[in-house]
């Protein structure tokens, strides 16, 4: 059995007592981190167990491995934080296990996503999800050049170190919409932005941090 298990994305308190009770009696986690993984299952008073990497530079004979590993036993997959399968390698394992009849259960938690719409005092009945940009310039413009056709809310994400170009790229491509930008969800660092490019530009107290972007809807 394959556990999909959603961690905190900040505050470690912000966890179910489900994915608790799994964490604690499964045989293996599987993580993209064992650092992270082992730091989050101590703050809660979990240790001993055995864990596996799945992350960005496993290799398809990599995640095949994991399959029969599943069949096996109880399994924990868990992201760095949030919920795996959403942005992560954590899909591959869900999609091969599958492929090869083996049960897996989601136990849902934290959401970056969920909260990023949460705050946005709007209903937003539909929106697209673009999800990371690409890292190359050219493929980067084609692609906000794409979305500057779409009418519906849309939400950008991208590794923290681009925080302020992705925002600069906004200037550029979005300077007539609104924005709403979240830093560090959950965190004592928390910060919650809302208004024009030039706006969120000018409130930025950090070079970096994990972020999502709300593009309002036209």
């Amino acid at each position: 059995m394959l556990y999909v298990v959603a961690t905190p994305i900040g505050d470690v308190s912000e966890i179910s007592l489900r994915a608790l009770e799994i964490l604690k009696n499964c045989d293996v986690v599987i993580c993209e981190s064992t650092k992270e993984a082992s730091k989050l299952l101590r703050a809660h008073g979990i240790s001993g167990k055995t864990y596996e990497v799945l992350d960005e530079h496993s290799t398809p004979d990599d995640k095949m491995a994991l399959v029969p590993l599943c069949a096996e036993k109880n399994v924990a997959l868990v992201s760095d934080c949030g919920t795996p399968g959403f942005c992560d390698p954590g899909a591959d394992l869900v999609r091969l296990c599958r492929q090869k009849n083996v049960p897996v259960k989601s136990v849902l938690g934290a959401s970056a996503l969920m909260g990023l719409l949460s705050l946005s005092g709007q209903r937003i009945d539909e929106f697209v999800f673009r999800g990371f940009l690409p890292a190359e310039n050219e493929a980067r413009a084609r692609a906000l050049k794409e979305l500057t056709r779409e009418k519906r809310a849309i939400i950008v994400m991208d590794t923290p170190y681009r925080l302020k170009k992705t925002l600069n790229d906004m200037k550029d491509h979005f300077f007539q919409r609104r924005f709403l930008l979240t830093m560090n969800l959950s965190q004592e660092e928390e910060v919650v932005l809302e208004g024009s490019i030039d706006k969120l530009i000018a409130g930025l107290r950090a070079d970096k941090a994990e972020f999502m972007l709300l593009i309002y809807p036209v």
